[in-house]
């Protein structure tokens, strides 16, 4: 009788043959004789790694006086204790300011109210850290140590030592800690410009106060813009309540992260998780260590994104740059002739591929700086000279409606009622030209046009007139998208209108 081999044996004897063939080649010979190698059937060997970065890594406990602690925040769960390590994980999601957090006390000091001299310390949350001197300078996040009245810094070999903060910087969330020891383990600083998607990373912390935990995992994407000044590096590393401060570790040992951040709906893991390149930590920790504080640049711009059918609509091929949404008007900007409306294309000879890459610009130049900018402005590139100043905080800019108009002029194709703007509204609202929206129904209602906001352009023309504005309207081909620069409050935004 004559017998078929089925697919799954063909596959079994197959394998079974090429094993045969594989394990006498140079590789797999020298993986079989050598269990230290650094690749173990194709998978890194961290241990030897682990062994060297490991005692540099520090766990990092901190207190509260009991007169300014909380007592609980939005979404925490009933009866969830302070030296629980997801009570910091509530912390942090609410930080002071979110909407629904509860007011702090007032920090004073003591002999001052809101705190006693003699008032008990509790534990106020756990985090991690890791030496970068043999001094006793510690790196970890601005989260871990904010609002804390004592740091403790503990060892792998037992030690504890109480820590002075040098120095945070909450928009970077870096802190700079330093321990009065010598000749402590430190762990060298690699360059993140040279980390690949897809390579093999370590981290080593404290996740819900388990001392030295280690995690592996790749490199899922760089340059995730989840803040204004930091370019955060992406991994599938598990990194959880506890994790936040401490190392992200290349294969050769050196730090090229600090782990931050997590993207989750329960608190925990879920799969993705943000490391600070430790190239602008660095940065961040050498200005604190000179002078305890971070000293930044601005311009004065309130930007926003400029998105592909923007751009197309504008003739801005390929999109890119930040559009200015808003400008301070006792600012740099302003004096440099920047408007609202404008999109940032480069500053100081630097391209501005995406509306995060100004504030890093402008952030790391030297405040009494004079650069240059390059703006795109209603079809035509613009190159102007701007003053870099200290980054203070912003003014609020107060600006109101428009008063109603008594006879809109209608524009039935987008649902439209529009007027001119008095001129008295015309100088309160520092505007040189631009028609205010009466009414907004239909097409133009359902792209996002609102009754009170005031026209500025459209499609790179810029708008004098009720009466001009809709005879132009009525000159385009309605079957392609029409892009209105609008000003609402006291900023501006691009609209498409979709036909």
């Amino acid at each position: 009788m004559k017998r078929f081999l089925t697919p799954i044996y063909c596959l079994w004897i197959a394998g079974f043959f090429c094993a045969g063939l594989l394990a006498h080649t140079p590789a797999a010979v020298a993986s079989s004789t050598n269990t230290g190698s650094a690749l173990v059937r194709g998978l890194p060997d961290f241990t030897g790694l682990v062994e060297r970065a490991g005692p540099a890594v520090v766990g990092i406990r901190t207190l509260q006086k009991a007169s300014r602690a909380q007592g609980g925040f939005p979404g925490m769960p009933p009866g969830l204790d302070e030296n629980d390590p997801f009570y910091e994980f509530f912390r942090r999601f609410f930080p002071p300011g979110h909407p629904g957090a509860p007011q702090q006390n007032p920090p004073g000091r003591p002999g001052q109210p809101g705190q006693s001299e003699d008032a008990p310390s509790i534990p106020r949350g756990v985090g991690s850290g890791f030496i970068i001197s043999s001094d006793g300078y510690v790196l970890s996040n601005h989260h871990v140590v904010e609002g804390a009245d004592e740091v403790f810094v503990s060892m792998t070999d037992g030690r504890e030592f109480k820590a002075k903060i040098v120095g945070s910087d909450q928009r970077t969330d870096v802190a700079l800690l330093k321990i009065e020891a010598k000749k402590l383990p430190a762990l060298p600083l690699g360059d993140p410009s040279k980390l690949k998607v897809g390579a093999w990373v370590v981290a080593i912390g404290s996740p819900f106060g388990l001392e030295n935990t280690v995690t592996a995992g790749i490199v899922s994407a760089k340059g995730r813009d989840t803040g204004d000044y930091l370019p955060f590096i992406q991994t599938d590393v598990a990194v959880n309540p506890g994790n936040s401060g401490g190392p992200l570790l290349n294969l050769d040992g050196e730090v090229v992260g600090i782990n931050s951040q997590i993207y989750s709906r329960t608190g925990g893991f879920m799969g993705i998780s943000f490391a600070i390149p430790i190239d602008e930590a660095n940065s961040v920790a050498q200005q604190l260590k000179a002078s305890g504080r971070v000293v930044r640049g601005r311009i004065g711009v309130a930007i926003g994104e400029v998105t592909r059918e923007v751009a197309e609509a504008l003739g801005l091929k390929p999109a890119s740059g930040a559009l200015v949404r808003n400008v301070d008007p006792e600012g740099p900007a302003r004096k440099a002739g920047i408007e609202p409306g404008d999109i940032v294309l480069s500053f100081a000879g630097n391209k501005v591929a995406r509306m995060s890459d100004l504030p890093r610009l402008v952030g790391k130049t030297q405040p009494g700086r004079t650069e240059s900018i390059e703006v795109w402005r209603r079809g035509e590139k613009l190159r102007l000279k701007v003053s870099v100043v200290e980054l203070q905080p912003e003014p609020q800019v107060q600006a109101a409606a428009p008063a109603a108009p008594e006879q809109p002029v209608v524009n039935n194709w987008l649902g439209l009622g529009l007027s001119d703007l008095e001129d008295e509204d015309r100088k309160r609202l520092n505007l040189k030209a631009g028609v205010g929206v009466s009414k907004a129904s239909g097409l133009s209602e359902r792209s996002g046009m609102r009754q009170g906001d005031i026209i500025l352009s459209v499609n790179n023309t810029q708008v004098e007139s009720a009466k001009r504005l809709v005879a132009y309207l009525e000159t385009l081909d309605k079957s392609k998208p029409v892009v209105f620069l609008v000003r609402r409050g006291d900023g501006v935004l691009f609209i498409p209108v979709r036909p």
